[in-house]
């Protein structure tokens, strides 16, 4: 798993309240987008409040709906119905020449960098300044600034072919940040990379949130890049928002099966030998219940002295999956409790775990 180093967790927590309670930067009513020719809508009724400077990701499998969603959220694509409104902007009724100027204060980062290969880190920076009119002084002070927020200041003079492809991507944040833009736009931009520079890469969208307090919307496949990076997500399935919320809480107790295998494909599976000896009721006095000790980031911690005293010295772990997400412990542990030891319950046991399920029993043999 990718993982970026977080602060400590109380710091975490407080950030997300912070998030949180800050007012609605990006809000979407009723979208959908069916294309031309096709009888499936590629986004139906989807509805999002994205607040002012939040990460949010958007995490769906392939063709669920989630380039039309981005596209949608600065005009590149025009929805067939509903509205994006952006910081109480209505963008769909923007004539074109306000568009043009309103994209300007909207970040647009790629998957695959589209950088100009004829031109140098700097000139591939400097180009939208150029475009714009900007004096060259100021395109000078502002590049400047960007190469160093991306950390490229001894790579300005290089070509595209001579750079790395995490490299490459630094060059498309800067780009995308060079009209200190409000909303920056991530359409998959981690995914053509490997995990330590995605990791990398994740380090600088998460400063760039933190220093230039900049709306990001990301867009992805990949649950490390939404449990490592985002404070809010939702899950698109063929074009239609199933699940949304924190990410601890998404991540920690996913209500749809399409969320469950994207954030966790593993999390239901049992080792097959186990599987072939579980019945649903004990079978003799020696048979042992297999718990599955679930926790959803709502306080519960896995206290194993309590687990001992709870069911006796000859428990065994089988599997344990534990992570911190935003400063709260998510995640399930399967063990099998001694024989005829008494069966947990809630919530008389809830403070070692948020969930407990009996999956079956398991006689020794």
């Amino acid at each position: 798993m990718v993982s970026v180093v977080w602060p400590e967790a109380e710091d975490r927590t407080a950030q997300g309240v912070a998030v949180a309670g800050g007012a609605v930067h990006v809000a979407i009513h009723s979208l959908y987008k069916r294309y031309p020719g096709q009888q499936v809508d590629a986004l139906q009724n989807v509805d999002l409040r994205i607040r002012r400077g939040e990460i949010f990701g958007i995490i769906g499998r392939s063709g669920a709906g989630k380039s039309s969603l981005i596209r949608c959220l600065n005009r590149l694509e025009d929805p067939t119905a509903g509205q994006v409104v952006v910081d109480g902007v209505d963008i769909g009724s923007l004539s074109a020449t306000d568009l043009v100027h309103w994209r300007r204060s909207t970040g647009m980062i790629f998957q695959h960098f589209n950088l100009l290969s004829a031109k140098t880190v700097r000139q591939n920076i400097d180009l939208p300044l150029r475009v714009a009119g900007v004096p060259p002084a100021e395109r000078r002070r502002k590049v400047d600034e960007l190469l160093k927020l991306v950390g490229l200041e001894e790579r300005q003079h290089a070509y595209p072919a001579q750079l790395s492809g995490g490299q490459k991507q630094r060059v498309g944040i800067a780009r995308a940040l060079v009209h200190d833009p409000q909303l920056l736009l991530c359409d998959e931009a981690t995914s053509a990379l490997d995990p330590e520079t995605t990791r990398s890469i994740l380090m600088l969208l998460r400063d760039i949130n933190r220093q230039k307090k900049i709306t990001i919307v990301l867009i992805t496949h990949e649950m490390d890049v939404i449990h490592d990076l985002c404070h809010q997500v939702a899950v698109l399935e063929r074009g239609e928002v199933i699940e949304q919320g924190p990410v601890w809480q998404v991540y920690g107790d996913p209500q749809q099966d399409t969320t469950r295998i994207l954030l966790n494909p593993l999390r239901d599976s049992l080792p097959e030998a186990l599987a072939t000896q579980l019945t649903e009721q004990p079978q003799s006095p020696q048979s042992r219940a297999l718990l599955c000790l679930n926790y959803t980031g709502q306080g519960a911690q896995p206290q194993l002295s309590a687990l001992t005293a709870a069911l006796g010295s000859d428990i065994t772990l089988l599997q344990s999956k534990l992570e911190w997400v935003q400063g709260r412990q998510v995640g399930q542990i399967l063990l099998l409790a001694a024989a005829q030891a008494e069966p947990l319950s809630l919530p008389h046991h809830a403070t070692f775990a948020d969930r407990i399920g009996v999956l079956g029993y398991v006689t020794a043999t």
